[in-house]
């Protein structure tokens, strides 16, 4: 906890370490309220650093010191400075020597979840970003890269399975029998932030992979005893993703282990650390009866995105906090490519682009944005966001696009014969694109230093006459905290032009070049391009497949989103015109009822759907995202001013209830068309089924008909898995009758024994948009089975209610903003990574209308009011209220 005010960390500051440190020996002695640390350091003057070499300052929190030496020698009190925040040695040898120090830490009391901590009786760590200095003293930055061997010891009873990185060179059982302990050795130099350790009781589910150059590694999954029966998807999906990397990228895995643990507390999703992965359990453990069709999906790529980190953030990391997209964007972008291979990639890449909107432009537009690359920071924890990883991704995808895949292959590979084994950098990466492409990249570079989402403002005009086209582009780049002047980016935009058939038309430039792929590049901040040839009016489709992460400002008629909504071979594009459409419809009904009138009925917005949705050669994946409307949070980030949640619910609702209405005999075709025949699959095919059946089961149930309701409870009284089964239960949250009660009490009986699908139960009361919600979220803060201090179960019920129950968090008593704020402050006193995301729901909040808008701001000043703050709190509040 804080004491005054942070100060920040700037980019532009880095240098070097003084030191660095080359190996890395650890005895750690297991205990759940004294655990022993003995340290044996390698250290030795760093070339790179410049001046004299000073005192050596080793970074350590929450630590008992019991003892230092130097080269074997016990230093007294006199000859090191200690404070909450570090150990600093003032005069170190200017050679190199060996630094031995020993530490106590207490796992039991860490509910911070960041360092040494227990969850269920498991030990377990966290290192990322800077966990590693609570577990002992040390240059705790990713730029010292040094080998470890780790000796655990426990307690046999206690933690029968002991783990750490790299592969074991030896166990035993020590005397008396009562503890015994392993050793580990990771023969590949890391960072501190990807150490790990593991011990506890757990039951492992084990096979192996054979590499394409032939050799064998041991591949197993740790879970709680009797959980063994829910690692087989994710077993599969890490042997495919160790399969696809050795295809797509030629990159094989380089240990003889990898081994993967399952806890229930932990603050992320899951971590890469080297040979020794520890997730999320929720990003593991799977069954039909257990985990949901996106549940599988998450399982997928989660898993394919850490084993990716093994080459792109562990072989090659990165030099400093600042590069993190370095790591996060890169690999994003590889999982997202496998998952594009493993599934329908169109539909893959529309649930992309949904996140991607849905949580990044956000971000972009409100006063927590910031570049890909920050040039400042206060808290590193706060920077692991969707600016980080999925708009870091898109410019990864942007690269693709300017190289062509297999000229972003051989940059790929340039980057790994110039840097595996090293701290690396953006400019290290970007470098390796042009040199390997001969492309000069420089004005690309300002996509890594720019924040805020650019919008792309196109007018375009036909000459009947002439034959002739004309695209005129506009970059509108708006001001966003800190940076009032932007400079152009260079930005790829995939175009086609359809004919009247519906056919794209040749791309011819005026010049007579052809248009290769349909890529034209935009580089300037206004430009013009003219195409010939050109038999009749088409139908211009911009941004295919979303070659750029921006806005797009086009004028184009009902009609033409019709058309395109009909025509467009582009099945991104195809879907984008059906949600500009309805976004269109939707807006306008807002519009209406704040002005106090009634909106124009949709019915041809509903019928150029229908069509769609009714069109068999569609995958039924695709059909039910294109059914899917935009979110609420999508209608208030394109209204952008004076926004009023109530009434985009209302109108959302409302073109739900006349999309259900309209399309009530097609729906119900769909619904009994749709389901399953075999046994339950999680693969692209089947699950896109259950889709849209689910989705046309939601639809009909907006109309509000006795039937509706019943074939509702049906569905879920039914379910012979959990996707029916929580869709079911997500669709009577928002019924209020006998139906949802019942449902939800059964669910509960059900499965009040398993801590995962209890969440849903949690997390569909938390998002109901009935009037009694808050009551009801506050009620079950003190139900048996929450927990304040498991972050599953914060994301689960306040976590759903602060960023997916738009009409109830935005009361307009302000009584959501209060709650939010309350638990924030609460979990900040032992968990301030949780809290700081928890306080990301306000992010928005200047957006609103003035009531609305001043309520927040008084709940935002309650927590900068408060003492003492986290560094992690303070830096987003601070930011919120500037």
């Amino acid at each position: 906890m804080r004491t005054d005010t942070p100060r920040p960390i700037f980019l532009k500051s880095y240098r070097p370490s003084n030191y660095l440190i080359t190996k890395v020996d650890l005895d750690v002695a297991l205990a759940p309220t004294r655990t022993r640390v003995a340290s044996r350091l390698s250290l030795k003057p760093n070339p790179a650093h410049e001046g004299k070499l000073g005192p050596l300052r080793l970074d350590g929190e929450h630590l008992e010191l019991e003892s230092v030496k130097v080269n074997g020698k016990l230093l007294d009190k006199g000859a090191y400075k200690l404070t909450e925040k570090d150990l600093t040695i003032g005069k170190p040898p200017e050679s190199a020597f060996t630094l031995e120090i020993v530490t106590f830490c207490n796992p039991d009391a860490n509910k911070a979840l960041s360092g040494l901590y227990l969850s269920r009786g498991i030990y377990c760590t966290q290192c990322e970003a800077q966990g590693f200095r609570r577990i002992t003293y040390f240059l705790d930055r990713p730029d010292v890269l040094a080998t470890y061997t780790v000796r655990i010891e426990a307690d046999r009873q206690e933690a029968p399975v002991l783990l750490s990185n790299g592969n074991q060179l030896e166990r035993g059982t020590l005397a008396g029998g009562k503890r015994h302990f392993a050793v580990w050795q990771d023969p590949h130099p890391k960072p501190s932030y990807l150490f790990a350790l593991v011990g506890g009781n757990l039951a492992p589910f084990a096979s192996e992979f054979r590499t394409t150059s032939g050799r064998k590694v041991d591949l197993t999954i740790y879970v709680e005893p009797g959980k063994e029966n829910r690692c087989a998807w994710a077993m599969d999906s890490l042997k495919r993703s160790m399969r696809w990397d050795e295809e797509r990228f030629g990159l094989e895995y380089d240990l003889d282990i990898f081994n993967i643990v399952a806890v229930s507390d932990f603050n992320m999703g899951a971590m890469e650390n080297k040979g020794l992965n520890v997730f999320n359990d929720s990003l593991v453990l799977a069954t039909p009866e257990t985990a949901t069709d996106a549940s599988f999906a998450s399982i997928e790529r989660v898993i394919a995105h850490e084993y990716f980190h093994n080459w792109t953030g562990n072989r090659i990391t990165c030099r400093d906090w600042f590069q993190l997209c370095l790591k996060e964007g890169l690999t994003v972008f590889r999982d997202q490519l496998f998952g594009e291979d493993m599934r329908n990639a169109g539909t893959q890449r529309i649930a992309e682009v949904r996140n991607l909107k849905a949580r990044q432009f956000p971000e972009d537009a409100g006063p927590l944005a910031h570049p890909v690359r920050p040039d400042r920071y206060i808290e590193i924890n706060n920077f692991y966001t969707a600016t980080v990883y999925e708009k870091g991704a898109e410019l990864c995808r942007m690269l693709q696009t300017l190289l062509g895949v297999k000229g972003f292959r051989k940059a790929i590979d340039l980057y790994f014969e110039r840097h595996d084994g090293e701290a690396a950098t953006v400019e290290n990466f970007v470098a390796c694109m042009a040199d390997s492409s001969g492309r000069d990249l420089t004005q690309f570079m300002t996509w890594y230093a720019q924040a805020g989402t650019p919008e792309l403002v196109c007018d375009f005009k036909y000459d009947a006459r002439a034959k002739t086209a004309e695209l005129h582009v506009e970059q509108v780049l708006r001001a966003t905290p800190g940076e009032t002047k932007k400079k152009p980016l260079h930005i790829p935009l995939r175009l086609g032009l359809l004919g009247f058939d519906g056919k794209d038309l040749p791309l011819v430039l005026a010049n007579g070049e052809a248009v290769a792929d349909g890529l034209i590049e935009i580089t300037k901040r206004a430009q013009t391009f003219r195409f010939k040839d050109v038999p009749e009016r088409p139908v211009p489709s911009l941004l295919r497949g979303f070659s750029a992460p921006l806005n797009l400002a086009i004028d184009l008629s009902d009609d033409d989103l019709r058309f395109l909504m009909a025509h467009d071979s582009d099945l991104y594009n195809r879907w984008q015109a059906g949600q500009d459409y309805a976004a269109r419809v939707m807006i306008a009904a807002v519009k209406a009822l704040q002005a106090g009138a009634k909106p124009d009925k949709p019915t041809a917005f509903v019928k150029a759907l229908g069509a769609t949705v009714a069109n068999e050669a569609l995958d039924p994946g695709y059909r039910a995202q294109f059914i899917v409307l935009p979110s609420e949070g999508d209608l208030a980030r394109m209204i952008g001013a004076n926004v009023d949640p109530s009434a985009i619910y209302k109108a959302r609702k409302a073109l739900r209830k006349a999309i259900g209405t309209g399309l009530g005999d097609l729906l119900e075709k769909l619904y009994d068309g749709m389901a399953d025949t075999g046994p339950y699959s999680p693969l692209a095919a089947a699950a896109g089924r259950r889709a849209l059946r689910n989705a046309a089961l939601g639809l009909l149930a907006q109309r509000g008909k006795p039937e509706d309701v019943a074939r509702v409870a049906r569905h879920f009284a039914k379910a012979g898995n959990a996707t029916d089964e929580v869709t079911a239960l997500g669709i009577l949250s928002e019924i209020k009758g006998p139906e949802r009660e019942k449902a939800f009490d059964r669910y509960h009986a059900r499965w009040k024994g398993d801590h995962l699908m209890i969440d849903h139960w949690f997390a569909y009361q938390a998002a109901s948009p009935l009037p009694g919600t808050l009551a009801d979220v506050k009620k079950l803060t003190r139900h048996e089975l929450f927990s304040i201090k498991n972050p599953n179960k914060v994301r689960a019920l306040i976590g759903t209610f602060a960023a997916g129950n738009s009409v109830n968090f935005n009361r307009a008593d302000g009584k959501g903003y209060a709650f939010v704020a309350d638990r924030v402050l609460e979990i900040d006193r032992f968990n301030p990574q949780v809290a700081a995301r928890l306080l990301s729901a306000f992010r928005s909040w200047k957006t609103l209308e003035p009531e609305r808008q001043a309520k927040a701001k008084a709940a935002l000043a309650t927590i900068a009011e408060s003492k003492p703050l986290s560094s992690d709190v303070f830096e987003i509040v601070t930011k919120m209220l500037e």
